[in-house]
């Protein structure tokens, strides 16, 4: 070739085509139709408006301590707490209800979950600044006095659904929410009304039977 003249170079884009077999252009094309795919199946990706941004910058509050008002069985309680606090600490260091028990402290065990306006929450992984307004109740919100348990909590002791008792607040709270949407629960409903609750002791066919006598049913189910 003369000199002076260009010597042609493919680019290391043309290299790497020429070697997977996959050029830009058809990359782009199979992200596009997933994109599209996931549109078909519902998935809708979050898209935030300059009114929405402007509401969650208007809304941070702390990192210091910041007032805040709970409702719990049915008391109102006024706390001065970070945002940062959980409500199971909110309710175990702040408010002596001990009740509820922090195991794994990572929303995997369900020891501490309570009633969030009547759903079962792991309350580890709750903020207790957005419990705000809601109803929440806990172990200790479960028995009308101390003389008179709630016939599930009696159900647990007559079936000896407990052993070392330390998920049974959590497990009660579960179980609680089952009875209260479904008073008469299929045994597969209570299998996996306590599917997130971790009994390590292996108590759940007892756990299984109290909430069954508890809704009025035959205890004998769980065997089949």
């Amino acid at each position: 070739m003369p000199k002076g003249e260009n010597t042609p170079v493919e680019s290391s884009t043309q290299n790497t085509s020429a070697k997977t077999g996959i050029s830009r252009r058809s990359f782009l094309k199979g992200t596009g139709a997933g994109a599209a795919g996931l549109a078909t199946v519902g998935f809708q990706f979050p898209v935030a408006t300059a009114k929405e941004q402007n509401a969650a910058e208007s809304a941070v509050v702390g990192p210091g301590p910041v007032p805040m008002t709970l409702r719990v069985n049915n008391r109102t309680y006024t706390l001065h707490l970070e945002p940062r606090v959980t409500l199971a600490s909110a309710l175990r260091d702040h408010l002596d209800l001990t009740g509820t028990k922090l195991i794994c402290d990572r929303g995997a065990c369900g020891g501490c979950t309570v009633l969030l306006d009547g759903e079962p929450v792991v309350s580890c992984m709750v903020l207790a600044v957005t419990a705000q307004g809601k109803t929440i109740r806990t172990v200790e919100g479960l028995a009308k006095s101390d003389e008179q348990l709630d016939p599930l909590q009696a159900a647990f002791i007559a079936h000896d659904a407990l052993q070392c008792g330390y998920c049974t607040p959590g497990m009660l709270m579960s179980c609680r929410a089952l009875l209260d949407r479904a008073p008469q629960p299929t045994l597969a409903e209570i299998k996996t009304a306590v599917s997130g609750n971790v009994c390590r002791c292996g108590t759940y066919p007892h756990v299984f039977a109290a909430v069954l006598a508890a809704s009025g049913q035959d205890p004998q189910l769980v065997r089949g």
